[in-house]
């Protein structure tokens, strides 16, 4: 019992990333065994992402372990209609980030492994958060702030900015790409805005992995 009690989180999460996320794990495995990694054609990029296809063939190969879900971005590209509100309760959109490379993630205090897996998003905004990386968590609860951040302060998740969108917006247009099937849903910016991976599903993200993944995508690509 106090062994369980001293366990990782990180090993919790693996294993509801097994029951939650197993479809995206499989079509993550499909993508990267028949796509741009070592010895494929790097992926074919948006005009105004020209750099970004050099990036997902980079990062291939680092999306395994607890992250083995991320599926490397086929179309590397802006993704627009992402509206929501910052701490401030003024209206951003990505576009406001620009500059950083982001990990958006979509959760709602409903969705189980969405508040097994907040605490690892923290702890990796602890870790590498800063200048050129942050964390998005955008909260997309229906009804008043009172019930998301009841819970953060509950689970002492302090190192997050408080991102909302109440109307549920963000899913929408991510489910609209083509990005998000369920919650939790994490897509991975790079600082040009542009789409590098998604998941669906949680994940380790206090893991090793996960940390290697998110140092490799801040590095810059080849050729710029």
């Amino acid at each position: 019992m106090q062994d369980q009690k001293k366990r990782p989180p990180a090993v919790k999460l693996f294993a509801l990333a097994a029951v939650f996320g197993v479809i995206a794990g499989a079509a993550a495995v499909y993508v990267k065994e028949t796509g741009s990694g070592n010895g494929g054609a790097a992926p074919t990029a948006d005009a105004s992402c020209p750099l970004a296809g050099e990036k997902v063939a980079a990062l291939t190969s680092l999306m395994r372990g607890q992250v083995a879900a991320m599926t490397p971005a086929a179309n590397p590209r802006p993704i627009g209609g992402l509206d929501f509100v910052g701490p401030d309760g003024k209206p951003l959109t990505l576009a406001s980030l620009a500059g950083k490379t982001l990990l958006v993630n979509l959760w709602a205090t409903w969705c189980l492994p969405c508040r097994e897996e907040m605490p690892a998003l923290n702890a990796l905004q602890e870790a590498l958060g800063g200048d050129r990386f942050e964390v998005v968590a955008i909260n997309i609860d229906t009804g008043d702030d009172e019930k998301p951040k009841a819970f953060l302060d509950e689970i002492a998740v302090h190192h997050l900015r408080y991102y909302r969108d109440a109307s549920m917006g963000v899913f929408n247009a991510m489910k609209k790409e083509g990005l998000a099937f369920g919650l939790p849903a994490t897509l991975l910016i790079d600082e040009k805005g542009c789409l590098i991976g998604s998941m669906n599903g949680p994940a380790a993200w206090d893991s090793d992995d996960a940390k290697r993944l998110i140092e490799a995508a801040l590095a810059p690509a080849a050729g710029s």
